[in-house]
């Protein structure tokens, strides 16, 4: 039976711990869609869209969270979006040569992580992390350290599972205001890290936890499906394209007849040409009017 995409939350029931797990499959897969990334960059967005699926999870509000790597390196930019509804998007920018067994530093050079939480009401957080572990989960566990004193763990797998690329992994985080010792948290997260890629991609959320944890009392509870969703619409570039000034638009269309808007995250075509950028105009013309 083919293990879905879902992201599954547990607890400890003698620990103050809390664990997430998430195994995804055709998600990823339209995340690469139809860019030619070298190796090491699929495998970075890999872990990049785990981690963010598994941070979205302990979101406490409806909205947004941005997994972000930018840096001075031949990959210039990597970013992974994801919402509390588990809808996930990513792409990765290449400026410069890259070779396929490059690490996270090689990449991105002297760069950061960015975490970017934008709820649907309240104030957007944005945390910055330098890059000073050898991989994405170690940054990613100093963040949690240093923006919200938890500890955390992850364990992210990327691979191979029946002939596509498949990409899972594994959150611990000890439950706050709940003094969970650090030897349970240790003890735990040791069990944890044995799990091993191929486990993650074919087995059962229940079959999993009892292979790790077969001497622990463990609560699983029902799965979250988690999907691959743009944003994008040509309502929102028509949008953008208002913003610009008139003599930018036009110098546009002379040079080519028409604008085209290109969506990066998931291949789409907006095109627009001088009659479209016209009607625009008009409506929104109109739609001011109205509002005075």
């Amino acid at each position: 039976m083919a293990i879905q995409d879902q992201l599954h939350r547990y607890l400890f029931e003698n620990y103050a711990v809390r664990g997430e797990l998430v195994s995804l499959h055709d998600t990823y897969r339209q995340v690469l869609g139809q860019h030619d990334y070298p190796p090491c960059v699929k495998n970075l967005l890999g872990e990049m869209l785990v981690a963010t699926s598994l941070l979205t999870a302990t979101l406490k509000f409806k909205g947004e969270i941005t997994v972000q790597l930018q840096g001075d390196g031949p990959l210039r930019l990597a970013v992974i979006n994801g919402d509390h509804e588990q809808h996930m998007r990513g792409v990765a920018r290449i400026n410069g040569a890259i070779d396929d067994n490059s690490t996270l530093h090689e990449m991105v050079g002297n760069g950061y992580l960015v975490i970017t939480l934008t709820p649907d009401e309240g104030e957007r957080y944005q945390g910055v992390v330098g890059l000073e572990g050898e991989r994405l989960a170690d940054c990613l566990e100093s963040y949690f350290l240093q923006s919200e004193q938890l500890l955390t763990r992850l364990f992210i797998r990327t691979g191979i599972h029946n002939g596509e690329v498949a990409a899972a992994g594994m959150l611990l985080q000890v439950l706050p205001a709940q003094n969970a010792s650090e030897e349970d948290f240790d003890h735990l997260a040791q069990l944890t890290a044995t799990v091993k890629g191929e486990e993650l991609f074919n087995l059962p959320a229940d079959e999993l936890l009892y292979r790790l944890y077969h001497q622990e009392e463990v609560t699983l509870y029902p799965a979250q499906e988690v999907s691959f969703r743009c944003t994008c619409s040509r309502q929102r570039c028509a949008d953008a394209l208002l913003t610009l000034p008139d003599h930018d638009l036009q110098e546009m269309l002379v040079q080519d007849g028409k604008i085209d808007m290109h969506c990066d995250f998931c291949g789409s075509l907006y095109r627009f040409d001088a009659d479209d950028i016209k009607t625009l105009k008009q409506d929104h013309s109109g739609s001011d009017a109205q509002l005075h």
